[in-house]
């Protein structure tokens, strides 16, 4: 499977398990995505749903900052790839 770049990791709240990501590409929800850690572990997960200032979105555009529910913890900067 191919990985397409799509933005970066710029804030987790571990309490919640959310993550705050920076779009370089739109996303949709029902989408597969993988993150990859500055160290270099990587997990995948579907897009189940996401925000936009609290607010559920179907998708995101290039240049939006979602908020999305992760199944494991990360770090910010870490980078987040769309699975193809």
């Amino acid at each position: 499977m191919d990985r397409k770049p799509i933005g970066k990791i710029t804030h987790y709240f571990d309490k919640i398990g959310v993550a705050v990501i920076e779009l370089s590409d739109s996303l949709k929800n029902g989408e597969k995505i993988a993150v990859e850690g500055h160290s270099g572990e990587v997990f995948e997960q579907l897009v189940e749903s996401m925000q936009i200032d609290r607010k559920p979105v179907p998708s995101a555009k290039k240049g939006q900052a979602i908020g999305i529910k992760l199944v494991q913890p990360v770090k910010p900067i870490a980078q987040v790839f769309k699975v193809v």
